[in-house]
């Protein structure tokens, strides 16, 4: 049935919207629920350490809406992570520009979520966040400290943004739903 449908559809000109999830991670404290938020409401809401995860539908591009999980995992859930990512599009991994000495932790728990087989080909990007900071690092130098160049399998960006101000975040988002679509022509 569902293919009649299709194929009606198909005849008539009519494109199915099909949306894409994507699930955000990184770093307790790099301001992720900040970023969601700031894309929904187009404004800075006051938050406290997600435990679990904050869901949203965002409508980045007219033809792809999106399901946003933001997850909170903590100094230990990372292991749990491999369930949320099961079925998603493409995941945001987002890191504080501004906190380089958890640079190398940061880049330790995204190899590991790259090893997971759930996501062997999925694309993401990473939101050097913080950027309206002074000393955050550059998205060029978040990108050499995580050591992106590594990476074979997964198509991949890299952006600078706050959160709190909105400055890069939706352009981002609208490379990735670009990164997404070529993934689901493939």
């Amino acid at each position: 049935m569902g293919s009649l449908v299709s194929r009606v559809q198909g005849f008539c000109g009519r494109r199915t919207i099909q949306q894409a999830l994507v699930v955000m991670i990184g770093m307790d404290g790099g301001g992720k629920t900040t970023i969601l938020y700031r894309l929904k409401l187009n404004e800075v809401v006051q938050t406290i350490p997600t435990i679990g995860y904050n869901a949203e539908s965002l409508n980045i591009v007219d033809d792809m809406p999106l399901l946003v999980w933001d997850v909170g995992l903590g100094a230990k859930g990372w292991p749990l992570l491999r369930h949320y990512l099961s079925g998603c599009n493409g995941f945001v991994f987002v890191v504080d520009s501004t906190d380089t000495e958890r640079f190398q932790e940061a880049k330790e728990n995204l190899f590991m979520v790259l090893n997971f087989t759930e996501i062997v080909d999925i694309p993401f990007i990473v939101l050097a966040n913080k950027q309206d900071l002074e000393g955050a690092c550059s998205p060029s130098e978040v990108a050499q400290r995580l050591d992106l160049e590594r990476i074979q399998y997964n198509k991949w960006a890299v952006f600078g943004c706050s959160g709190l101000t909105g400055e890069g975040v939706k352009e981002a988002l609208e490379k990735l739903c670009t990164m997404i679509k070529e993934h689901r022509s493939l």
